[in-house]
């Protein structure tokens, strides 16, 4: 007689307490780090202005699409003084395949503008001031703050917010509350690293409607187990192979 299949879903046989939140969010970031070792910020980038730049690009498409077009849009406009000065029309050519080009357009310009009156064609360094300019919100800025220049931040993109709700770290659906929520549970050092991992995850095992659940290293952990096939054959079928850049 062959045993029945195991099934690794993440049952808590009570309430989960604070200490157990903290201690699984944790074990689920380590983890992540075992699965994802290379994970990375998927944009091209070689300096804080250009990952700025990028960021703002990125918006309603993808990094591949991003990294398609900034190229030429670097080669033709590299410093913040450059593109403040930067011909609309040239720009919007350059940029059209990313999407709603014409606002983002406008964003850039005022962006070069901003950087050159305010900060000396420098990106700077801390959030407060960084979200003060065109196109930027704390989600831009965080990236810009721990892939540029090493501060940890939290990044609350559509797959960082969905995951961090299925793991029960949050219930919230508002960007900066799940920012703070996630930050309280994982080291500080790790808040860059882990939004990585997680918009890994989700881009290649956890997809909004259909999770493979039945092919992912962290079900055991998940309380969202089930959301999708948990059939390993079918599940398998749903991963999505990386990289996206």
């Amino acid at each position: 007689m062959v045993d029945p299949p195991v099934t690794l879903a993440f049952v808590p046989r009570k309430p989960e307490s604070r200490l157990a939140l903290v201690r699984r969010a944790r074990r689920i970031n380590r983890e992540l780090a075992e699965v994802y070792p290379d994970a990375h910020c998927e944009l091209d980038f070689g300096n804080p202005f250009q990952l700025l730049v990028a960021t703002i690009l990125s918006a309603q498409t993808t990094d591949k699409r991003v990294n398609m077009v900034t190229p030429d849009l670097f080669a033709r406009f590299p410093t913040a003084a450059d593109l403040a000065a930067a011909d609309r029309e040239e720009v919007e050519k350059i940029i059209q395949s990313t999407g709603f080009f014409r606002a983002k357009t406008n964003s850039l310009l005022k962006l070069g503008q901003e950087l050159c009156e305010r900060f000396g064609g420098e990106v700077p360094h801390t959030l407060e001031e960084l979200v003060t300019l065109p196109g930027v919100g704390r989600k831009t800025a965080n990236v810009v703050l721990g892939n540029a220049f090493d501060v940890p931040g939290i990044t609350v993109d559509t797959h960082f917010g969905r995951l961090s709700r299925r793991f029960g770290w949050t219930t919230d659906t508002d960007p900066v509350k799940v920012e703070y929520e996630v930050g309280e549970l994982i080291p500080r050092k790790d808040w860059t690293i882990l939004s990585h991992r997680l918009i890994w995850h989700g881009r290649r095992i956890c997809h909004a409607r259909r999770p493979a659940c039945g092919a992912c290293p962290l079900a055991r952990l998940c309380p969202s187990y089930g959301e999708g096939p948990t059939d390993e054959e079918t599940a398998r079928k749903l991963v999505r192979p990386g990289p996206f850049s």
